[in-house]
């Protein structure tokens, strides 16, 4: 009695056999119509000569089938949604031609019925499919990508700098499906050889973390655009240029000394960015700040401001340059020349033409410039008048 319990708890234990592909593949025979029924039991005599002509049978569909949807799909307009027509259809024809035919080698080694190697024949089938596939999505994902990225009317995560890393994502999980549908396919649990790529990918996460920071931030970079390639940008760390280059690992930018700058993405994505070629309008606004002593003829000061303004090249016409008078300073009259200029960079070369014309007309007219000023007072004592020890 021990024993027969022994035995039946044994067998209860043991893990019931894995389904197989060919189980879950319809019989051939059911999905004939009633008319065909006799001819089939006809090919079940010879099952190799049937074999053979199932095989024949689905070449020649794979063939016309792949001619048929191939002719659809040129007459369809792909290119209205901005695909590459001609690639995303050459894509197709491998895989769709693949799947037809070697659905009719499953059916063909089922009616064979070769024993063991009918499994071997149908798993070796099915995974060719599905190989196919994988190298149709690999194609497609790329062409798909290009296109999109490349289009006036994109996506706005779909930009050229984010074209790779969306690309490597998508074959990524596409190697993850597909080689868990192959293990499926030959019988292979894949929890075990899911919990060792966790144990690996959280090794190589802790690896390769600054990289992985690197690379979101870069990717959330392109994605929300604080910038653009040719902005003027300046940070909050002291680095100031126009950006060259935005990749998925790093930024570059050229400073005024013609040096170039190399930032991480994720030291760029927690600072602070000034982007002076952003908002609605690229061109900015310069202030040159100019003092006049009081008893100055103030409207005097102003037309000359503005005609400096108006004629100086490096300000842009639209909107004019303004002048204007801000406060009664310490040691003389405060007042602002203001004017918009095209490119951030020339900043220092107009302001150093606008103070250099400013003094020279300031001196012609006979405006003074306040500066600070220190008067020594000495004060003589009369004669016979001291502080020294001697005195009576």
């Amino acid at each position: 009695m021990a024993a027969a319990d022994i035995q039946n708890s044994d067998s209860s234990s043991q893990t019931p056999p894995q389904e197989l592909i060919i189980d879950k593949i319809p019989d051939l025979k059911d999905l004939l119509p009633d008319d065909f029924q006799p001819y089939w039991a006809t090919i079940e005599q010879y099952p190799l000569i049937g074999a053979v002509l199932i095989v024949l049978a689905s070449f020649m569909i794979a063939f016309f089938f792949r001619a048929i949807l191939i002719r659809s799909l040129q007459n369809f307009n792909i290119s209205s949604l901005s695909f590459a027509e001609d690639k995303v259809i050459r894509h197709l024809r491998k895989p769709l031609f693949t799947t037809v035919l070697f659905l009719g080698f499953t059916l063909a080694a089922q009616i064979a019925n070769l024993g063991e190697i009918t499994n071997i024949l149908v798993n070796l089938s099915v995974s060719i499919i599905v190989a196919s596939w994988m190298r149709a999505a690999f194609h497609l994902s790329t062409t798909i990508l290009e296109s999109l990225g490349s289009s006036d009317n994109r996506i706005p995560v779909i930009e050229p700098q984010t074209v790779p890393l969306l690309n490597l994502s998508i074959r990524l999980l596409v190697i993850l499906l597909g080689s868990y549908c192959l293990l499926i396919i030959w019988g292979i649990n894949p929890v075990g050889w899911l919990a060792s790529a966790g144990i690996v990918g959280i090794a190589v996460g802790f690896a390769a973390k600054d990289t992985l920071a690197n690379l979101f931030a870069g990717f959330f970079i392109l994605v929300d655009a604080p910038y653009k390639v040719g902005d003027y940008v300046n940070l909050d760390s002291g680095e100031r240029g126009r950006v060259t280059h935005i990749g998925l690992r790093s930024t570059r930018l050229i400073s005024r000394d013609d040096i170039e700058i190399t930032l991480p993405n994720a030291v760029i994505a927690n600072a602070k960015i000034v982007n002076e070629s952003g908002g609605t309008n690229a061109n900015i606004r310069i202030a040159i700040a100019v003092s006049v002593a009081y008893g100055s003829d103030a409207d005097n000061v102003c037309e000359i401001l503005q005609s400096i303004g108006n004629v100086n090249e490096g300000f842009c016409a639209e909107p004019e340059p303004r002048v204007r008078m801000r406060a009664f300073g310490g040691s003389g009259l405060d007042f602002e020349l203001l004017g918009w200029i095209e490119k951030p960079e020339d900043r220092g070369r107009i302001r150093h033409e606008l103070l250099i014309e400013i003094y020279k007309q300031f001196a012609t007219a006979g405006i003074e410039i306040p500066y600070h000023k220190t008067d020594v007072y000495i004060k003589e004592f009369p004669k016979g008048m001291g502080n020294g020890a001697n005195d009576d």
